[in-house]
């Protein structure tokens, strides 16, 4: 029991020195609740192990007493270098992020396919890393994790993924796949649970203890975040917003199922509407054809704006349901359709805004983040700081024992 004390007391003073930047240890005290004894301790193991580092601030008042100037606490940067991925649908990006979470290096490589087996997969991955760490005069061994985000059913815990639009396979122990491939621990993640990891480290999410995070991509994502934590559910199957039905016996959606939110909001399933109405240009690529039914949409052709009106109702009919459920603080919607308006067109936040249980008080805040893939990625990073951290605590505490 005084171990686990001990480990959890490790765990909030590293997360309060991240959240602060710079703050002595006297404040850490104060903040955390921990004895000034306890974090004298456990900041001196910290130090001797090159996780964080003191620092003097400039223009610092001496101590009257003591004669002697503030000593601030931060992290050490060149602790530890991870590397986050976002795999998209045609792309992976790459953030390479050091122990502050400084952001040291990015590139996008792009996918010939769609789907990839997972050893294809983790063949793609380690080009992508190597890569990227060769940007900077690296190598894949000077990385401590890897971050994944990927789209799908994940179970987190367990590294282990029950369905992805990405790869070909069904019920992959990934993590194990990739470690190996990788030689690297590697830490994998829906990818709308680590934008909303994003959104905590480096957004809107910052000092919001519950909040949403819904992104539109080549399907539908959710992060839920309740009290500070991620909330993933027991199979690593919560949070799936885009496969919530809002249709019975409705369109056919990717993950097999019909009627799902996806169905109708994800950008497959505009191009097949437009498809079946001919309305789409076979010269153009998947990304350009989007476009060009959201412009058409914008100019007046009725097959367009029809298959936008109706993906602007199933959105909002899936937030007020999200609303009605959680009541949170702040929703914040992200990824690349986001770029576009017509899911947040204020028809669309009018009709939220009727669907959703009225009383006398302001309904949630609802935002819109424009970040592109390499806020994915730096989530992914965050989500392997996280767990590199962890790693070197229970090493501390081995150390220590």
């Amino acid at each position: 029991m005084l171990s686990d004390q001990r480990t959890q007391g490790r765990h909030l003073i590293l997360s309060t020195i991240r959240r602060q930047g710079r703050i002595a240890r006297i404040d850490l005290a104060k903040q955390t609740n921990i004895s000034q004894a306890t974090v004298t301790a456990i900041t001196a193991e910290m130090l001797r192990d090159g996780l964080i580092e003191e620092v003097t601030p400039e223009n610092s008042n001496k101590d009257s007493r003591r004669g002697r100037p503030r000593v601030d606490l931060k992290l050490r940067g060149a602790a530890h270098l991870v590397a986050g991925l976002k795999i998209a649908n045609r792309s992976i990006s790459v953030a390479l992020m050091d122990f502050e979470g400084a952001l040291v290096a990015e590139s996008d490589t792009k996918l010939e396919r769609v789907k990839l087996s997972a050893g294809d997969f983790a063949a793609v991955v380690r080009q992508a890393l190597t890569d990227a760490t060769a940007t900077i005069g690296l190598t894949m061994s000077d990385l401590s994790g890897v971050g994944i985000g990927i789209a799908g059913f994940i179970d987190a815990i367990r590294g282990f993924v029950h369905w992805s639009p990405s790869l070909t396979d069904r019920n992959i122990d990934l993590r194990d796949v990739l470690a190996q491939k990788l030689g690297v621990p590697v830490f994998i993640d829906n990818d709308a649970n680590l934008v909303a990891m994003a959104e905590q480290y480096f957004g809107r999410g910052q000092d919001v203890a519950n909040f949403l995070v819904v992104t539109i991509e080549s399907g539908v994502g959710l992060g839920i975040v309740v009290g500070g934590e991620i909330y993933r559910g027991t199979r690593g199957c919560g949070a799936e917003l885009g496969h919530t039905k809002v249709q019975l016996d409705g369109a056919l959606c990717r993950c097999g199922q019909r009627g799902c939110l996806e169905a109708y909001v994800a950008d497959y399933a505009l191009l097949r509407e437009a498809a079946v109405g001919g309305g789409l240009n076979p010269d153009e690529g998947p990304d350009q054809q989007v476009q060009s039914v959201l412009q058409a949409a914008r100019d007046g052709d009725t097959l367009a704006q029809s298959i936008v009106a109706r993906a602007g109702r199933m959105f909002a009919m899936g937030l007020a349901n999200l609303v009605n459920i959680f009541d949170p603080q702040l929703i914040i919607l992200s990824g690349e359709r986001m770029q576009s308006d017509h899911l947040y067109a204020e028809e669309v936040i009018d009709s939220i805004r009727r669907s959703i249980v009225q009383i006398d008080m302001p309904p949630p805040e609802i935002v819109i983040h424009k970040w592109g893939d390499l806020m994915w990625a730096k989530g992914a990073a965050a989500y392997a700081l996280d767990g590199v951290a962890t790693a070197a605590l229970r090493g501390m505490g081995e150390n220590a024992a």
